[in-house]
């Protein structure tokens, strides 16, 4: 057990030094674009005819958010407040705090990210799976493998596009946009369940398919190379049935690179469903931040792009961490340290 404490100590130690390096490329990315944050402000007191004071404000502006001082020290006072838990306030949306904007998407982006990758993971395995035992020249394989590779191939972006114009456009069965209709009231009824599994079908079916791509071409590909193993061949000659070694010796024995691979795809997820959301205007995330972008709202985005990042990073933990516990060669190496 002791091992694997230590396995834990080095990966929770990976995961520090990530997280750190991730929230300094957010902190100073954002202020490498040209413009300055606080010229939206000026433009809407412009646009209501209320440009007298104009300097004064921003300039209050500038010393509550500490664009007045230099970069170096506004790198210190953001990971202080950050330790604290502290993300800030939304310039856009003063006097909003970021946590208050960023609260009610989170629920949205978790529950799209959760339900595509482990319907996707767990369809495109099975697939897969039965796929490589038949062989290539199955009639399955013929018409599963192309498909496949032309849904890996495919960018989120576009296959959202397509799925728009097909399904919202020219058969205008599901929603262009948003997560529930206007006038819903949000609640746990029957009705309003309904209207978000209808507005999110699509967003959900860009991601599972294009991810379902991978997952099967994986899967197939390490059933496949699983046939000719020895153990493989014994169970056969001792006349086990062939499902269960299917399932029960090849398909289980490759779920350990397959879930090794989850980790590692997880963070290509993120970021495909990401953009999915700006195509959908899906309120998670994602649009926040897009709209944060488009602001230049500094608080907001580097808010956002941290709850990703830990996200990701604290869902590769858990699975490297669930790792040893699954593959029993690498309990007995760490133990052995």
């Amino acid at each position: 057990m002791s091992g694997y404490l230590k396995f834990l100590a080095q990966r929770f130690l990976v995961l520090l030094v990530t997280v750190f390096i991730s929230v300094t490329v957010v902190f100073f990315v954002p202020r490498l674009v040209p413009g300055n944050p606080l010229s939206a402000v000026l433009q809407n007191m412009a646009q209501m005819g209320g440009s007298r004071g104009a300097s004064e404000l921003v300039a209050e502006y500038e010393r509550m958010f500490g664009l007045d001082k230099s970069l170096w020290s506004q790198y210190i006072s953001f990971l202080r407040e950050l330790l604290r838990g502290n993300f800030g306030y939304s310039i856009s949306n003063f006097p909003s705090h970021v946590t208050d904007l960023l609260r009610p998407a989170l629920p949205w982006t978790i529950g799209l990210l959760t339900l595509t990758t482990l319907v996707s993971w767990a369809l495109g395995s099975i697939l897969g799976a039965i796929a490589g035992w038949r062989g290539q020249n199955s009639a399955l394989s013929r018409v599963l493998v192309p498909t496949a590779l032309v849904l890996y191939t495919t960018p989120y972006y576009i296959l959202a596009i397509i799925l728009i114009f097909l399904f919202a456009y020219r058969w205008p069965i599901f929603p262009l946009s948003g997560a529930y209709s206007l006038g819903m009231r949000p609640g746990w009824n029957l009705a309003f369940i309904l209207d978000v599994i209808r507005h999110g079908a699509l967003p959900a079916l860009s991601i599972v398919l294009v991810s379902l791509g991978w997952w099967f071409l994986s899967m197939r590909s390490l059933i496949t190379g699983l046939k000719g193993e020895d153990y493989i061949m014994n169970a056969e000659a001792m006349g086990i049935k062939e499902r269960r070694i299917l399932w029960g010796y090849a398909f289980r024995n490759a779920l350990l690179p397959q879930t090794t691979g989850l980790a590692i795809a997880f963070g290509h997820v993120v970021g495909g469903a990401l953009i999915t959301e700006v195509i959908f205007a899906y309120p998670g995330i994602g649009w926040v931040i897009f709209n944060s972008i488009k602001g230049l709202d500094f608080p907001v985005i580097q808010g956002g792009v941290l709850i990703i990042i830990l996200s990701v990073a604290i869902a590769n933990f858990a699975i490297d961490s669930l790792y040893p516990l699954i593959d029993p060669r690498i309990r007995y190496q760490s133990s052995g340290n």
